[in-house]
């Protein structure tokens, strides 16, 4: 009897506890953040149900992710792969190691965010944790293209687009697709950057009745970048104002500083550096307190080129220094080549040989850790805008050079087939 009426308190417990999760989603959903935050950590600090603890953390993790609290939601991430290993469940331990790879790839970590989502893909797991693993490859892609490291980049992408795909998971498929945006910005081909978000947007009208906001906001972001570079400015404008209006609403503190750096970058492209500046600042802002030096470091290239309109080159070279800094530290070596490049037109312009054969030098170095060449023509890529084109090998090339190929097999590695990849 002593024990029926344990196990009774116990069940009651934990429906208790998962009304109470419920309740703080409710009001999470109804952008009642304060009041979800304190449902949820009343029932962090009251329940003994191990489910029930994890569960929590989990919202708590995705909430500060949003509200750009990145500290926190490593704290919880620890807390959470924690419960897990008490509970010894290798899908919550999976669930666990995912959320840690994500609060890592927040913070700039990048190395460290490869890590966890290896762990996540070695787990041995039943059909739930392996549902994960498209996000896990998401994870794993974005950290490899903030490591500038594009092959492996992309092979992870197409992974979790394979994932999304065979579990017709439209979600986790808009997610990449904005990715993918990001990933051809990088590379400069603009007409892929913008075919991607355009499909993430196509995905939130045609599936997203109930899904969050954030989705929308997040497609229209990545398609005002691609605007912006392609010279479409009144598009980008149009876009990110649509994307500043759902973060502003939602208090997505991260959207908030990305769109206030791409209005700059607007301005900029303008040769308006009177608006640029102040924007810049406010997104610096952000960017410093939710600890995103990535995108400290592009605000310090943005400010660089602002200087340079002006021919205040010594101001120039100052915020370069500091982005070359931030990004040696996280390990973005794209963002260093920018830099060189940018160095080197300046001391071009004034004329300082010795400091100028020292950037081309550093510049080239880039280039061959980078191996941003096609491998068929030899020329670089991400020099200028130019249609590229992956292989199933992952191997990127000149589209061009592509399509005048014949029937031969990857340069690199290869391979026979000569098919294109869906990237």
């Amino acid at each position: 009897m002593v024990i029926f009426m344990r196990d009774f308190v116990a069940e009651m417990g934990q429906d208790q506890t998962k009304q109470q999760i419920e309740k703080g989603l409710k009001l999470y959903q109804s952008n009642d953040t304060e009041k979800a935050l304190y449902v949820w950590m009343k029932v962090l600090r009251k329940t003994s149900d191990p489910g029930g603890k994890f569960r929590v953390l989990g919202c708590l993790i995705t909430a500060h992710s949003e509200m750009g609290k990145y500290k926190e939601m490593l704290q919880y991430s620890l807390a959470q792969i924690n419960t897990a290993r008490e509970m010894e469940d290798p899908d919550y331990l999976t669930e666990g190691y995912l959320n840690l790879a994500r609060s890592n790839e927040k913070l700039c970590e990048f190395q460290k965010t490869v890590s966890y989502c290896e762990t996540c893909l070695n787990m041995q797991g039943t059909t739930v944790s392996l549902q994960l693993n498209g996000q896990v490859c998401l994870s794993m892609g974005n950290a490899y293209l903030g490591l500038s490291v594009f092959q492996k980049a992309l092979v992870s992408y197409e992974k979790a687009l394979r994932y999304a795909h065979n579990n017709d998971d439209k979600m986790l498929e808009c997610r990449v697709c904005c990715s993918l945006g990001n990933f051809y910005i990088q590379l400069k081909d603009y007409e892929k950057a913008l075919f991607f978000p355009c499909k993430a947007a196509e995905l939130v009208n045609d599936y997203g009745k109930g899904w969050s906001l954030k989705y929308r906001a997040m497609s229209q972001y990545h398609m005002s970048v691609a605007y912006r570079k392609l010279m479409r400015l009144a598009d980008a404008m149009e876009c990110c104002e649509e994307s500043m209006k759902i973060a502003l609403q939602h208090g997505d503190r991260p959207l908030q500083a990305l769109c206030l750096l791409n209005f700059a970058d607007i301005h900029r492209c303008q040769k308006d550096v009177d608006k640029a500046f102040p924007r810049y600042e406010s997104s610096m802002c952000i960017m410093s307190e939710i600890g995103n030096r990535l995108g400290q470091a592009s605000i310090y290239v943005g400010v660089g080129k602002c200087w340079i309109l002006q021919k205040e080159y010594d101001k120039a070279l100052d915020s370069l220094q500091r982005a070359h800094d931030l990004a040696k530290a996280i390990g973005n070596k794209l963002c260093i080549l920018k830099v060189h490049s940018l160095c080197e037109g300046i001391y071009r312009c004034k004329e300082q040989q010795e400091e100028l054969r020292e950037q081309v030098v550093k510049f080239l170095q880039c280039v061959e850790e980078l191996e941003l060449y096609c491998g068929m023509c030899g020329e670089s890529i991400g020099e200028k805008n130019q249609q590229l084109q992956a292989l199933p090998c992952s191997h990127i090339f000149h589209l061009k050079c592509l399509q005048t190929n014949g029937t031969k097999g990857c340069p690199k590695c290869h391979r026979s087939s000569m098919k294109l990849g869906f990237v």
